[in-house]
């Protein structure tokens, strides 16, 4: 797994060791490192729009991030090549990141956390690459077809990002989904277009 998907293994060696870290043995590291937009370019600590995708808010949050993670990112690894998956990541994290920076900054009480940016990124860039997949989402007992998932998902963001629900940061999740598809329409054009033709034949 980790010849064949190295960078996958350090990204989720890393997160998962510093959120349970900072959940089990340091919470002030989780204090230190949320992303708060209000006041952001102010204080200049401009190293949380990275090191929030570091830290999780329980272990629950982390654990169900590592698993998609898991789920996806070691094949999107191996189709897209190291430095095209490192390069999806980051852009994921910081272009997520940015987004709730600039959809937040006048709100002095937000904060976030988590991967799931980025992750979003990576999830939706492998539907893209294997669009006749199917996800298993519990407690749902039957498999969602990749690309109808991408668009329930997608529309229920909108709608909770709208209405606020929950304490999620909806936001993220919407700019890492389209960071994902960006980035396989402008790097692989043909596997973007291919899944079109799957999809909308």
């Amino acid at each position: 797994m980790t010849s064949s998907a190295p960078a996958a293994t350090l990204i989720l060696a890393a997160f998962v060791a510093v959120s349970l870290w900072g959940l089990l043995r340091a919470p002030a590291l989780i204090e230190r490192h949320l992303l708060r937009p209000h006041g952001l370019a102010q204080r200049g600590d401009w190293w949380t729009l990275v090191t929030c995708g570091f830290i999780h808010a329980d272990l629950a949050h982390l654990l169900f991030n590592a698993f998609t993670f898991w789920s996806f990112g070691f094949g999107l690894e191996r189709h897209l090549g190291t430095p095209a998956f490192v390069a999806l990541y980051a852009l994921g994290l910081v272009g997520s990141s940015l987004a709730t920076w600039a959809l937040h900054r006048r709100e002095p009480g937000y904060a976030s956390l988590g991967a799931s940016g980025a992750i979003l990124a990576v999830l939706f860039a492998a539907i893209v690459v294997f669009p006749t997949a199917s996800l298993f989402i519990l407690p749902i007992p039957v498999p969602i077809p990749a690309p109808l998932f991408a668009l329930l998902y997608l529309g229920y963001s909108v709608f909770a990002s709208r209405t606020r629900l929950g304490r999620i940061n909806h936001d993220a999740h919407i700019a890492g989904a389209l960071i994902g598809l960006l980035f396989m329409a402008l790097a692989e054009p043909a596997t973007f277009a291919r899944a079109l033709r799957l999809l909308l034949p």
